[in-house]
């Protein structure tokens, strides 16, 4: 059997980013079939990946969920009735198989019976008995005795402990694993589908099932019309995926396609960074969650209608968990509350989202991504996306006016341990990055230098770069002045309070 595999699932069988597969298949190591692999080319790319490796992989797994806290990571079996359903469609199409090999060698015997009653006559014996060894020798190398292709049975593995659903007419596709629902595991894998409440109240995350199985997990009180049930519509918020499946769905593609959400979010925590750094944790109700892109902000409005926008700090995969880093600015009276009155469980308003600082999804270049001082929360927030899409090689340069204001340097220090695509480095200024001109200028200028001189390979990649106006104004025009155009250059300034 040679099946074709999609770029997600094949990449999980071997344990590499999507991005390495789709360069191999850019410069002809590899063959694809409509952004499709087969389980023979993949082997031929990746020969050392052995059955055994899958505890490896296992464990990368658990260090990605933990390292960037989506959740308290579990690795739960499929629902009963889900993983016995995918063991019986496996076993199908095992006793499919078996079927046909059996079908394989009778006709085998069969034909080799004919042959040898046309050898009977004197004058074709010979190449009668010829053509006999040919056969035999070419089934010898096509059956292969005793070779099992082993991404071929991890496959198998795979397809009873996930299943694999498409997106159309997009085209993304992700894995369902555990008793995780088809948005659940939409979100995890940094698909943004059209949703609402998440909790089966408002519809907005009904779908169409093309094809495939799908079981009901969850009650949802959104009654879905006679019509729409005929048509094979269901709700992504209720049910997982019993075999692979494709449904009918709208993906956000733009900052457009996220509406405008006013949400009274309660305080879970504030938690210090340092002596002028906090990290205020907001946690939405479960049936009015924030949606929202990677990279925007939010308009937080505590106390007595003190209001502000900040960057979301947080990946959108955690949209009922939304984090926000905050810098002590004494007499600004929105930081006055936060830092001094503001407590657990108290009501915060969120609007938004806002912002176009998005990451650019399907571009196959490496990332390269510019924090300067409190400009890491954005940044931050679009790391963790592109991990969530398995993104290849990621680079963060952390530039501070100070120490101090690399605020969170055990995470990203945990990121580069846990993760052989992300690379971090951090270079302190000595200088206030919000006032930037004169010899400042120059001084920033030579460090942007020196970090493209040791890495020249930025020049073909995606910059992201955020941070206060000053800074961002002189590294953009850096930037953009070795030749990069305008469209690889993303810039989002971190606004004042």
């Amino acid at each position: 059997m040679n099946d074709l595999l999609s770029l997600t699932r094949a990449a999980r069988l071997v344990g590499v980013p999507r991005v390495v597969l789709q360069k191999k298949i850019q410069c002809g190591e590899m063959v694809s079939f409509d952004g499709m692999v087969s389980v023979d080319s993949l082997f031929a790319c990746f020969p050392d990946v052995q059955i055994e490796d899958t505890v490896e992989i296992e464990r990368i797994s658990q260090i990605k969920e933990r390292a960037f806290g989506k959740r308290v990571f579990e690795r739960a079996l499929p629902d009963v009735e889900v993983l016995a359903a995918r063991v019986t469609e496996l076993s199908q199409s095992l006793a499919h198989s078996q079927s046909q090999v059996k079908q394989f060698n009778a006709l085998f015997n069969n034909l080799c019976g004919k042959l040898d009653e046309t050898g009977c006559q004197a004058d074709s014996s010979v190449s009668i008995e010829n053509l006999k060894f040919w056969i035999k020798d070419e089934v010898a190398q096509v059956m292969e005795p005793g070779f099992s292709n082993p991404l071929a049975i991890r496959d198998n593995m795979l397809r009873v402990m996930a299943a694999q659903v498409t997106v159309l007419p997009s085209g993304h596709d992700f894995l369902v694993e555990g008793q995780d629902t088809l948005l659940e595991a939409a979100m995890r894998a940094g698909i943004p589908l059209n949703y609402g409440c998440s909790g089966g109240n408002c519809g907005l995350c009904k779908a169409k099932l093309v094809s495939g199985q799908v079981k009901k997990t969850r009650h949802h009180d959104f009654v879905i019309s006679e019509n729409d049930k005929n048509q094979g519509c269901i709700l992504l918020c209720s049910n997982t995926a019993v075999s692979d499946v494709e449904l009918e769905a709208p993906v956000a593609g733009s900052v457009q396609d996220i509406p405008f959400q006013q949400i009274t979010a309660k305080v879970k925590a504030v938690e210090p960074l340092n002596a002028d750094m906090i990290l205020l944790h907001l946690q939405t109700p479960r049936t009015q969650r924030l949606r929202f892109l990677a990279g925007q902000s939010v308009t937080l409005r505590v106390g007595r209608s003190f209001a502000a926008e900040l960057p979301v700090a947080s990946c959108p995969c955690d949209d009922r968990n939304v984090l926000f880093h905050l810098r002590r600015q004494p007499g600004n009276l929105f930081s006055d509350y936060v830092f001094e009155r503001l407590k657990c469980n108290e009501a915060v308003e969120l609007e938004g989202p806002q912002g176009e600082f998005i990451l650019h999804e399907k571009s196959p270049r490496a990332l390269y991504f510019f924090a300067f001082d409190g400009g890491f929360a954005p940044i931050k927030s679009l790391i963790e996306h592109a991990m969530s899409l398995n993104a290849g090689s990621v680079h963060l340069h952390w530039i501070a006016s100070n120490q101090d204001n690399i605020y969170m340097p055990n995470l990203v220090r945990a990121w580069t341990d846990a993760l052989d695509n992300f690379h971090y480095t951090e270079h302190v200024v000595g200088f206030d990055l919000r006032s930037v001109s004169g010899k400042r200028a120059e001084s920033l200028l030579k460090q942007l230098e020196i970090i493209v001189d040791k890495d020249c390979r930025i020049i073909q990649s995606d910059v992201y770069l955020a941070g206060p106006e000053s800074a961002l104004n002189t590294a953009e025009q850096f930037f953009l002045g070795l030749g990069l155009p305008k469209t690889r250059v993303s810039v989002n300034q971190v606004k004042k309070l």
